[in-house]
């Protein structure tokens, strides 16, 4: 779908000329002209205008009555008066009204100092009121939810924060309960406000009103500095603003990149910066005596970790999707010319053949963040963005409520973007591969095949893929051959790829692969290496004697839990990076080194569309906290091997010499918006001369719909055996658990089931229950959904406590305990 190229026209606003493109709204106009219309209601994230506050009222020649300069958009010849003695008396008027009930308690406000209603009083007011009547009073502050707090006395009744819950989370949560001088914001149901985007509200209210708990009275704007930076708690590397006093994050706004994030944050990225300062933060080197970890100096925690050079060729690394490129490709260079092993990945589902990475990395092949909104048809591939990038599920809404993009989903499980999707079809868990080689079957054929294949041939020239790293190794020659069917190396077109970790395209462009060098690149057979999962096999087996895990605990965040359970029991030395101790680290590392938090790091990551962000240092690293690339630079020097950096910045410069789509970008190119490659002239990826051909597949899957067969209660009385599906939610992660305020929203595990599997099991939503395959047995709660496909049952894992990684097979049974 082609971008609005709209026409630039003139007007005149006070006398002045100003060029701004045609059906821009009057007040976003006017500052083509430096001119300032004051608004509340208005934000242009928020779509189409309603026109409620009044205060942007102005006087256009041949309409007798005042406009709302936000609502009306501009025309050729238009002639606007903003300073006029009529539209001073209205904006006066307006601020006297919006004063009459507002408490006016300016100096205990959170919002004073940086508040819209102050500056606009100031500026636009009359200076005094006529009204001397009673305000109106609320009880103070009421908990809209754990994260925010409302003041209902301040409200001006803007709508942003109504209008956020409604068009653009589409949670639907927020209105205005009663009407006339008792308006206030509520829930419809009463309950709190609790949503993956609820933060947001904050930072839209232009008065007061809506505050944040965490933050309610912790700072005052002339106490804090602003420093920009890039969340790296999810994939979506959203640009933030952190806030910051005495070096520590009080509090995260949104630092709007139109090409990123549209402006928006999820509540992980928005409150999760308290995991920075909790207690529970290893901010010193720890040391294993006996049983316990215990504080230790540097250079004791050097000696230790040093010890891998006794296990030369043997060792084996796993990098987390935290670590930056700089820290990434110095552990590569370490372990495989220091310790001569190639044994190091970061990824979860498996290695890709180099020939089909390039070949899948291809820029012109590349969709773009903006591409989701503007696209004719998105598929949603085999994720959950609300769980796996937040900020890419509302653009996505956006695009569907906007643009009219055609959205279908194809997933195993259930996803939060259905009700928005034209067409959305099941696979069983694990068929992945087999879906897409029907589907590649049926776009190659040219016409006819499923409603998908129709809806994707029919729908529209531009077409995007969002899919996510965990459809496997297998599924991705189809997902190529799909993508060469339909003719994605195209403007506006193409696939996007969610990786599990949030710098996981990074890290495999600069070499965080088995089987792949920087750039993607071949490598010797003889540098080759294990990937995770052989990783894991190879310890378990003493054929590995060491690990080093970076900013990583494989026991949760990778498959076979009791299998790297045990391949840690068996390693003779584990090195560990870590700013919080799970369970694996605890249990198992001999040497912890501090790792830093995304507010401390400096260095570079890799949007999962090919954009380089700078990643900088917005606070002093805590107590003895070093960065990570020069501990593993000092480390590589104790091992004997000098990588030849003193700074990040020189890092950088060998990852630049090393990729060869890198060539020539510059960390001031990449400033504060970053640089996508594949946009650069001399960024051309090296092009596959070769890629490995899909498996054959004697019965691929039907992709109409799931066909499951599921044996009926009167045949199989009390056979819980079910097909399993796992996810990730967006809460299970350390940095939620010791967040003081994010604790109510740690993921417990949940069996979603079928209405027709709980009633032929007797199980009854909210059940305590079991989940048991091959001695294997976790604990759940069941949430018995309408929409999860009869037959399967789905997990969550990456959790602290009864993970669905434990399990190792497809076949599960459900029960009562």
């Amino acid at each position: 779908m082609p971008r609005p190229q709209p026409k630039t026209i003139q007007l005149t606003i006070d006398g002045r000329e100003v060029r701004a493109p045609e059906g821009e709204m009057l007040v976003e106009a006017a500052k083509y002209g430096d001119i300032e219309i004051p608004y509340f209601c208005f934000e242009r994230k928020l779509g189409q205008p309603v026109g409620a506050c009044r205060m942007c009222l102005v006087e256009i020649e041949g309409i007798p009555k005042l406009q709302t300069s936000c609502s009306t958009p501009v025309k050729d010849g238009m002639v606007v008066h903003t300073q006029t003695q009529r539209v001073r008396g209205a904006q006066h008027a307006i601020v006297e009204f919006l004063l009459v009930n507002h408490p006016l308690d300016c100096p205990v406000c959170d919002k004073g100092g940086e508040c819209p209603l102050q500056d606009i009083t100031f500026g636009w007011g009359g200076g005094r009121s006529r009204f001397i009547e009673p305000k109106r009073h609320f009880v103070k502050p009421l908990a809209l939810s754990p994260l925010v707090a409302i003041d209902r006395e301040r409200c001006i009744l803007c709508y942003r924060c109504v209008r956020f819950s409604q068009e653009i989370a589409e949670d639907y949560q927020l209105i205005f309960a009663e009407r006339g001088a008792h308006t206030f914001v509520a829930t419809h149901d009463g309950h709190p406000y609790v949503a993956p985007f609820s933060g947001n509200i904050i930072e839209l209210c232009p008065v007061g009103a809506l505050t944040s708990q965490p933050y309610r009275f912790r700072a005052r704007p002339w106490d804090i500095e602003d420093a920009g930076g890039v969340c790296t708690l999810c994939p979506a590397q959203c640009n933030v603003t952190f806030t910051v006093r005495d070096e520590k994050v009080m509090r995260v706004l949104a630092r709007e990149h139109p090409e990123v994030d549209d402006g928006w944050l999820c509540d992980k990225g928005r409150f999760g910066y308290q995991a920075i300062h909790v207690d529970e933060r290893v901010t010193a080197p720890m040391v294993r005596e006996g049983a316990e970890l215990r504080e230790s100096s540097w250079e004791r925690a050097f000696e230790v970790a040093a010890g891998l050079a006794r296990h030369r060729g043997k060792v084996g690394v796993l990098v987390g999707g935290g670590a930056s490129n700089e820290e990434g490709f110095l552990l590569s260079r370490m372990l495989r010319e220091g310790l001569s092993s190639g044994d190091i990945d970061s990824r979860v589902s498996g290695p890709v053949p180099p020939a089909l990475a390039r070949a899948l990395a291809a820029p012109g092949l590349q969709a773009t963040v903006p591409d989701l909104e503007f696209a004719d048809t998105v598929l949603v591939l085999g994720c959950e963005p609300q769980d796996d990038a937040p900020i890419l599920d509302l653009r996505i809404r956006k695009g569907v409520r906007r643009h009219g993009t055609k959205l279908a989903i194809a997933t195993a499980r259930p996803s939060a973007l259905d009700q928005n999707a034209k067409l959305a079809v099941r696979f069983l868990p694990g068929d992945e591969a087999a879906f897409l080689a029907q589907l590649a079957l049926e776009l190659g054929a040219g016409a006819g095949g499923s409603e998908l294949a129709r809806l994707l041939r029919d729908g529209g020239e531009d077409v995007v893929i969002l899919w996510g790293e965990r459809i496997g190794p297998d599924a991705l020659p189809h997902l190529l051959s799909i993508a060469e069917s339909l003719g994605l190396s195209r403007d506006g077109a193409g696939l996007l790829e969610i990786p599990a970790g949030a710098n996981g395209r990074g890290l495999r462009e600069v070499g965080v692969a088995p089987n792949a060098g920087p750039g993607y690149a071949d490598l010797a057979d003889g540098l080759k290496g294990r990937a995770a999962a052989e990783i894991a096999a190879a310890a378990a087996g003493n054929e590995l004697r060491a690990l080093y895990l970076f900013e990583t605990d494989p026991v949760r965040d990778l498959p076979g839990r009791k299998l790297w359970e045990r391949a840690l029991d068996h390693a003779a030395l584990v090195v560990a990076h870590a700013s919080i101790l799970t369970d694996g680290i605890r249990e198992h590392a001999d040497v912890v080194f501090p790792a830093e938090s995304h507010a401390e790091k400096e260095g570079t990551v890799v949007h999962p569309d090919g954009r380089l962000q700078r990643l900088r240092i917005a606070i002093a690293h805590p107590d003895q906290v070093r960065a990570g690339w020069s501990v593993i630079a000092e480390l590589a020097r104790r091992l004997g091997h000098d990588l030849g950096v003193s700074t990040s910045a020189g890092a950088f410069d060998q990852i630049v010499a090393a990729v060869p789509f890198y060539a020539g970008v510059t960390l001031e190119q990449l400033a504060g918006r970053g640089v996508r490659w594949q946009a650069r002239a001399p960024a051309a990826a090296p092009e596959p001369q070769e890629r490995p051909a899909p498996a054959p597949l004697t019965s691929p899957a039907p992709i109409d719909g799931p066909a499951l067969e599921v044996e009926t209660a009167s045949t199989a009385a009390g056979n819980g055996h079910l097909r399993l599906g796992t996810h990730r939610p967006i809460w299970a992660s350390p940095e939620i658990e010791v967040s003081p305020a994010l604790k109510f929203l740690i993921a417990r595990q949940h069996a979603e089931l079928s209405p027709e599997d709980a009633q032929r099991l007797g199980i009854a939503n909210g059940e305590t229950v079991e989940v048991a395959s091959n001695g294997t047995a976790v604990k759940a709660t069941a949430a018995v959904r309408s929409d999860v496909p009869a037959g399967t049952v789905f997990l969550a894992d990456g959790l602290a406590e009864d993970s669905a990684n434990a399990f190792t097979d497809f076949d599960v049974e459900v029960r009562k305990p």
